[in-house]
């Protein structure tokens, strides 16, 4: 999955959550740095509330959920393990700011304050923590992810240890935050498929172009082995689309029509005129509805985009036209 997408929209709501919103997901706006991974593991492991912090960012990287829910308070634990698996799974995605489950590597920088990093194949994703601010049964600890931006983690010692208590100024909500998150899951997806369905259109116009025809299916469109590009495989576009299946939604596409052409005027006489098929539709329907997305779209012959909510079915040209304001 894709970070920086799924947070930049996410949905505006009313009063206190919106505040909750903006501050609690700070941390996941960032996109994970590309480090190379040089060091090895620390073999002192940080004391007090940033040694929890460091354990808690060890359990979410490697995708640990039930270790990871040792670190939440017990009210926040029993709200995540009542969550659905796959929102549980994100969660952990997300506050280790981690695609797939990776290693944690830990080390301390000049100041000997703890640097975390998440290693997986894809990237790395780094937490430099800062000095750590205790009164009593409550810790702060200031951590820059990325780009020097920075957030602060909020701990409490509950039953002995220190659990997770906050994200910069706000509580931890845990329903609340998982569904903040997963109404931003639903609008990112959606958007991603209005991008998909353009992109295909421009691909089925390349392949227009090129054989003066449309494709057959999208499968035409898909990758060719090397050198062998034609018009039964144009490598136009990926596997994953070429079988209608990519980020959670199922694409579609059908020939509806044909525009008819006249002949070239210098050479009209005996010539009839003749059809050109041109004329396509591109669906886009959520593979899971309610979880991959809501709204189904439509790109008609006209190249007009429309879409809404019809609990997983196909969209129709009488739906709402899509703005470009709606597509960003």
């Amino acid at each position: 999955m894709n970070l920086l997408p799924i947070f930049a929209r996410l949905r505006a709501a009313s009063g206190r959550a919106i505040a909750a919103t903006v501050l609690l997901c700070v941390v996941s706006l960032f996109t994970p740095t590309i480090l190379p991974a040089q060091q090895s593991p620390a073999d002192e492991q940080p004391a007090g509330a940033p040694a929890a912090l460091t354990a808690a960012l060890s359990a979410a990287c490697r995708g640990n959920e039930s270790e990871f829910a040792n670190y939440l308070t017990a009210s926040n634990a029993a709200a995540f393990h009542a969550l659905p698996a796959d929102q549980r799974s994100a969660f952990v995605k997300r506050f280790s700011l981690s695609d797939n489950p990776g290693r944690p590597l830990i080390s301390a920088d000049m100041q000997g304050h703890t640097v975390f990093r998440c290693i997986t194949d894809q990237q790395t994703a780094e937490f430099r923590f800062g000095a750590a601010q205790t009164h009593e049964n409550l810790s702060f600890i200031p951590v820059t992810v990325v780009n020097a931006q920075q957030t602060q983690f909020g701990l409490v010692r509950e039953n002995g240890g220190w659990r997770l208590l906050s994200l910069g100024l706000v509580l931890l909500d845990i329903p609340q935050l998982s569904k903040e998150w997963a109404e931003s899951d639903l609008s990112a997806n959606e958007d991603a498929a209005i991008a998909t369905i353009h992109s295909l259109a421009d691909a089925i116009h390349t392949y227009h172009d090129a054989y003066g025809k449309l494709p057959l299916s999208l499968a035409d469109l898909g990758p060719a082995p090397k050198g062998q590009i034609s018009d039964e495989q144009a490598s136009l576009i990926d596997a994953k689309l070429a079988a209608g299946s990519v980020g959670g939604y199922r694409f579609q596409y059908r020939v509806t029509g044909s525009a008819v052409v006249a002949p070239i005027a210098s050479d009209a006489e005996g010539q009839a005129a003749r059809s050109d098929p041109t004329a396509f539709e591109l669906i886009a329907t959520p593979e899971s509805y309610g979880k991959s997305g809501r709204r189904s779209f439509l790109l008609d012959s006209e190249g007009r985009l429309h879409g809404a909510d019809h609990d997983g079915a196909m969209a129709a040209t009488d739906d709402p036209i899509v703005t470009e304001t709606a597509q960003q």
